[in-house]
């Protein structure tokens, strides 16, 4: 069983600023802004939706293939892929780009300044869908080219997909997001990206629904919504966790949980169970890709929560 991911995969430099922003800019000099701030912490993450979702389908022994384009710089991510088993074949390197990059400054307020470099990932449409080998795909972030061609594709080659434009949705409109309603099998947004959806689309959740097989919605810690076609909307509880350590990521093993629950042909309440569960695993470890599990331990704590197996 695989999942073909198209999408990002990035490199995230994170730094810490041992004060707070507002009171290092001046409100009257707001118009010709030149601040310096000295970041004495900082570590480097291996990101992007490709590769943090493939990462944790890996942890549920189910292939994922992150479908991507990247740069001269990719090698210590092409390492870290391979140490951990996540396949490179769809992985295209272009000469003279760079990876994407996200560049984020935290302050004591946990304020953020984030500057993001798409690099390689704008040219993302040099990609063509290859459906061999796979049985589910997903569209998310890249670029907006990339995005309409690769939904065009998955629907000609037959393969259901799940529909998750995440931080893309401001590059689409309604006729844009009509017609990946038309093609895909499912959506997922969470609570932000739903509303942005209503208004974009001029269809509620409900209707939107009605037009797919099941669209998902999660609100971190408030749990999750899955509206199904001809049913009750169900509600996810949120697994608790002992310490939240980093949210980045959790987005993205609730999909890997939700993807795997549809592989294996589960009833929607258990997909939901499995990304609930999948993302409080993410939240308690920081990075997006720094947390270890097995099928086995995973299952374990299934039955701890939910009572039953994931079955």
């Amino acid at each position: 069983m695989s999942v073909l991911i198209c999408g990002s995969l990035a490199y995230d430099t994170i730094m810490r600023f041992d004060g707070r922003f507002k009171e290092n800019i001046l409100p009257d000099a707001a118009d010709h802004l030149n601040v310096s701030f000295l970041a004495a912490h900082m570590r480097r993450e291996f990101g992007g939706c490709a590769g943090n979702i493939a990462y944790n389908l890996s942890l549920l022994g189910v292939t994922g293939y992150p479908m991507a384009t990247v740069g001269r710089d990719f090698q210590d991510y092409a390492t870290w892929m391979d140490g951990r088993g996540v396949s490179r074949s769809r992985v295209k390197e272009l000469e003279g780009m760079f990876t994407s990059q996200a560049f984020i400054s935290t302050d004591l307020d946990d304020n953020q300044i984030t500057l993001f470099h798409p690099g390689a990932m704008d040219f993302c449409h040099k990609q063509e869908v290859d459906s061999t080998d796979v049985r589910l795909g997903l569209i998310s972030p890249e670029g907006r080219i990339g995005m309409i061609q690769h939904a065009e594709q998955m629907a000609e080659a037959g393969i259901p997909f799940l529909f998750d434009p995440g931080q893309g949705m401001p590059m689409f409109q309604k006729e844009d997001f009509l017609r990946f309603v038309e093609q895909a099998t499912w959506a997922a947004f969470n609570g932000f990206e739903a509303e942005m959806m209503q208004k974009k689309s001029e269809l509620t959740i409900e209707q939107l629904a009605e037009r797919l097989e099941a669209v998902i919605v999660t609100h971190s810690e408030r749990g999750s919504c899955i509206y199904r076609k001809g049913q009750p909307m169900l509600e996810i509880p949120a697994v608790s966790v002992a310490e939240e350590v980093d949210p980045t990521g959790c987005g993205d093993a609730y999909r890997a949980g939700l993807l795997y629950g549809i592989l294996n042909d589960m009833d929607w309440e258990t997909c939901g169970h499995l990304g609930s569960l999948m993302g409080a695993c993410k939240v308690q470890h920081q990075g997006a890709q720094n947390h270890t599990l097995t099928l086995e331990k995973i299952t374990e704590r299934f039955r701890e929560e939910f009572g039953y197996s994931p079955e």
